[in-house]
């Protein structure tokens, strides 16, 4: 499967944002585990949190309340609602999936996600 993340933008704190993860290859994108990443300038990437197949979701800290993630599985798509958006919320986003879903620890990595969109640029400045 190829992802493609798109959605980015700049925009003013207290705003809100929507990004997409558009998967295509024929796989079934359904039984994928998806998660969103970010990536500030000289800082490590993070995890923001990951959906599984079944509809479970997992969201770190930084974000939990203020964003979400939903997919349609007819359209192949996961997204990421991004509200109350902060100038800390700068970063580069990526999206990344696998098909053996990441538990516990492993949900963290980035290497537990062998599939990876580009990366779409978010800045929140006024």
């Amino acid at each position: 499967v190829q992802l493609q993340a798109s959605g980015g933008g700049l925009v003013q704190p207290g705003d809100s944002l929507k990004l997409s993860c558009a998967a295509s290859g024929g796989h079934d994108f359904s039984t994928y585990a998806v998660a969103w990443f970010r990536q500030a300038p000289e800082k490590e990437r993070e995890l923001l949190g990951v959906t599984w197949k079944h509809g479970n979701t997992y969201y770190t800290d930084p974000v939990k309340g203020r964003f979400t993630i939903s997919r349609d599985n007819a359209e192949n798509t996961v997204y990421l609602h991004m509200n109350s958006l902060k100038p800390e919320d700068t970063a580069v986003y990526f999206c990344a999936a696998d098909w053996e879903p990441p538990y516990g620890n492993a949900k963290f990595k980035p290497s537990s996600y062998r599939r990876w969109g580009q990366g779409t640029q978010v800045t929140v400045s006024s």
